[in-house]
């Protein structure tokens, strides 16, 4: 649809029907408009699967890997591919607009949320999100690049004032955004956080750099809630406010509207923005509209499990393998001991807004006793008791007192304590009832425990208000417990637990109820959960040491947990919780042929004094996980990862670490040093550099070919000659910085410019040709508000790693040239 024929629409709009499009009618959906054809616009998370508008574990999703594990393969067409599997899932839901990708950075290794964000370099960020991008509108499906800007950590992150200087903005935290509007991104998500004193809902930075300098034509939907005050919002370049149907805006925007406190030119603007997106998405005609596709996804399940196992082993990263331990040959095995509870109990996904429910999953156990069927013996033991919090009950252990089929009864009760509603669900964790009727009091979850083992087991109630819980008919908990925050993942998605103890016997069968009032304002989550007695930790590693000790090889699976790292808090500390430590260290002890996964969506801590011989990092591999390990431990695939972000040997040694703010403050002083930047400014190395990761083959860098001189203005490629040194066919990403020693403006030591990846046989030469955009070669000048090139010499330095660069070379910057303020055009950006 053209600009011309949009502006008809808006004419046949009165100024009361313009506003009420502009606040979501509802949490996930955006008012219709009969009058030019417009039909509610449906929204979903969806960084890692498409959730849908309903929290609902009964409607299945995909679940992909975690971000951090798509940034961790550097492959752009492995990133298109799972943004247009996405855009199936969205479109199989009737989503129009995903809110996905997350363009915020790595800043600190403690930031709560970076299993949602790619990396924490703003170039690699940059060229993954736009593929991303790419793969989801392929499919007709908004992608909704997010949380525009700087918010790269979760401590109080609806209020943190982010102090950043003009110049790091521009080079660092802006340009993964500059670059999705650049891959044509259809809208935009502000955040919460203020950046240098105001709210990024009422920010400049919203209509300039985003929507007068980039060329940005969509809508900047907000996050959820973050529009909070009604005219410096109104007035700024802000457009939809998110959920719905109360804010700010709902309660005010029209009597502001028709005072002329606000110009009707901006009103204007944001509904032009929204039916260009609606436009987009096929939701201005009767029905759904289906837009052309341009990539064509897999659509067969069978092919969509194969793409996600095969993203698995993308990002996976082999950190350590000494005597080339890997890849284990099943013909030579004939026991494997599987150690930790992350072996069965893996976490596919972060905790928070953006979970899913899959239909299945892949432990990292299974996929192991699959791949050596037939072949070896697989003993599991998980070396570490019970974990003591408690979980959500699972369909697994208990069962409905209804119609005695696993999982919970949930009813919604009236005042006096009548049922309004009933409904079978599979989980002790509602999120949200299907349905909640006028008249609605308690929510109530019932359901009948049947224990497995004798001792005192801890019950828990996640929610607000006023809460009771009962076992066996005997009242363990009641109290009023008030709303202290106004997050809305603590609100609506991970209420606190309120906990009470009961002792039980295996074997006889209990009742558990908890009940909570609706109190207003309080959310409509609550949640059942219970944790079995506390086991015995000498124990339990005692048998892990000994399966070790018994088996051909041992693989442990260790990882971090929703207490450690989800959103809504950062990390308080890198090292792994629950004594996962101790045992590594036993492990590794007992077999020296030892295998470590990590299972964590950002950096750990692991034992120095007792290193394992082989070190996989997993992250959050999403619902094929076991398989795809199972791929790259037997040799069937190689593990492609990079590291997309820098690990430490010790959290002391962290160049950027602090995430709490002061005084309301969160100062990024370090300015564009984050990252590799920092930690080659600090000079202390880190355990492992960014980009770095091992395959299962070797390579010889032999040789770089760079133009002597660069026109100003324009980007140029490089070719990188190295070859296959070792024994098996495998996969290299060639990295390339650029380096200015003696530059005269601030800068990195080195940053990353470009990257390709190639394959070859054993003995085979392959050449990388990076391409290097004319962006690399400029700054921003704060003094002068724009990009400008400082001539002369740049090193470029070539090779596998921010740590490990073989190859030199020397580029020469012709005279200065500036940029124009935000400049496009292909040569600049690409």
């Amino acid at each position: 649809m053209t600009d011309e024929e949009i502006d008809h629409l808006l004419e046949k709009l009165d100024l009361a029907q313009k506003v009420r499009l502009l606040t979501g009618a509802s949490n996930w959906r955006t008012h219709a408009e009969p009058a030019v054809g417009l039909r509610p616009l449906a929204f979903s998370d969806g960084p890692a699967g498409v959730r849908g508008d309903a929290w609902d574990e009964r409607d299945t999703s995909l679940v992909l890997p975690s971000p951090t594990a798509v940034g961790a393969a550097w492959d752009d067409e492995l990133a298109t591919a799972l943004g247009a599997l996405l855009a199936a899932e969205a479109r199989r839901k009737s989503i129009d607009v995903l809110l996905a990708p997350t363009l915020n950075l790595h800043r600190s290794p403690l930031g709560g949320r970076h299993f949602e964000c790619f990396s924490e370099d703003p170039l690699l960020t940059g060229r993954i999100g736009a593929a991303l991008i790419r793969g989801i509108q392929s499919g007709g499906v908004a992608a909704t690049p997010k949380h525009f800007v700087a918010n790269d950590s979760e401590t109080d992150r609806l209020t943190v004032d982010v102090q950043v200087d003009e110049r790091t903005l521009r080079e660092v935290y802006l340009a993964p955004f500059e670059a999705a509007v650049e891959a044509g991104t259809w809208a935009v998500m502000s955040s919460y956080n203020q950046v240098n004193g105001v709210t990024m809902a009422a920010g400049p930075l919203l209509r300039r750099p985003l929507k007068s300098e980039w060329g940005f034509a969509g809508p900047v939907v907000s996050d959820w809630g973050a529009v909070r005050s009604l005219l410096d919002t109104a007035r700024s370049a802000q457009d939809l406010a998110m959920g719905g149907p109360d804010s700010p805006w709902s309660a005010g925007l029209l009597d502001a509207a028709a005072k002329g406190l606000v110009p009707p030119e901006a009103v204007d603007d944001k509904v032009r923005r929204l039916l260009r997106l609606a436009d987009r998405v096929g939701a201005l005609a009767p029905g759904r509209n289906e837009p052309p596709l341009v990539w064509h996804p897999v659509s067969a399940p069978s092919d969509q499990r194969a793409l996600l196992r095969r993203a698995v082993a993308a990002g996976s990263v082999l950190l350590r393998n000494e005597g080339e331990l890997l890849p284990l040959d099943p013909a030579a095995l004939r026991s494997v001991a599987v150690i930790g509870p992350h072996a069965t109990a893996v976490r596919i996904q972060g905790g928070g807004s953006a979970e899913v429910f899959p239909e299945s999953v892949v432990s990292p156990l299974e996929g192991i006793v699959h791949a050596l069927r037939d072949t070896a013996e697989v003993i599991h033991t998980p070396g570490l008791p019970a974990g003591r919090l408690p979980r959500p009950l699972e369909r697994s252990v208990v069962r409905d007192p209804r119609d005695g089929e696993p999982g919970v009864l949930v009813r919604l009760l009236d005042e006096a304590g009548g049922e309004l509603h009933a409904e079978h669900r599979l989980s002790g964790r509602i999120v949200e009832p299907a349905l909640v009727p006028p008249g609605s009091r308690t929510v109530e979850i019932r359901a009948l425990l049947r224990p497995d083992e004798s001792g005192s087991w801890t019950f828990a109630v996640g929610g607000w208000g006023l809460i009771s819980l009962s076992v066996a008919g005997e009242t363990l908990l009641t109290g009023t417990f008030p709303l202290d925050t106004d997050d809305p993942t603590r609100v609506h998605v991970a209420p606190p637990y309120r906990c009470a103890s009961a002792e039980l016997t295996a074997g006889d069968e209990v009742e558990v109820v908890a009940r909570r009032r609706l109190d207003p304002g309080s959310g409509v989550a609550t949640i059942l959960a219970a944790a079995r007695p506390a086991g015995d930790a000498a124990q339990a590693l005692a048998a892990a040491t000994a399966a070790a000790r018994a088996a051909d090889v041992a693989v442990v699976v260790v990882g971090t947990t929703e207490e450690s790292e989800s959103e809504g808090r950062d990390r308080e500390t890198l090292a792994l919780p629950d004594g996962q430590d101790e045992l590594i260290r036993a492990v590794v002890e007992a077999n020296e042929r030892t295998v470590v996964i990590v299972n964590s969506g950002g950096p750990v801590l692991l034992p120095e004094a007792v290193p394992a011989p082989a070190l996989l990092l997993a992250w959050f591999p999403g619902q094929e996980a076991g398989h795809g390990l199972a791929d790259v431990l037997f040799g069937r695939a190689e593990p492609g990862g990079r590291l997309p972000t820098t690990w430490p040997a010790a959290q002391r040694d962290v160049p950027v670490l602090r995430t709490e703010p002061e005084q309301g403050r969160l100062s990024y002083r370090e300015g564009p040093h984050i990252g590799y930047a920092a930690w080659l400014r600090a000079g202390t190395p880190p355990a492992h550099w960014f980009g770095h990761g091992l395959g299962y083959t070797s390579w010889s860098y032999e040789s770089m070919e760079t133009p002597a001189a660069v026109a100003e203005g324009n980007g140029f490629e490089v070719r990188v000659t190295l070859r296959n040194t070792g024994r098996r066919r495998g996969r290299e990403v060639v990295q390339l910085y650029l380096a200015r020693p003696d530059s005269a403006v601030e800068r990195p030591m080195r940053w990353l410019v470009g990257y390709a990846a190639v394959r070859a046989e054993p003995g085979e030469e392959a050449v990388a040709v990076v391409h290097v955009p004319a962006r690399a070669l400029a700054h921003w000048s704060a003094e002068r508000h724009r990009w400008e090139s400082e001539p002369g010499e740049f090193l470029l330095l070539g090779g596998r790693s921010a740590g490990d660069l073989p190859l030199t070379g020397v580029v020469t910057a012709s005279a200065p040239l500036p940029l124009s303020p935000g400049a496009t055009t292909e040569s600049a950006l690409l």
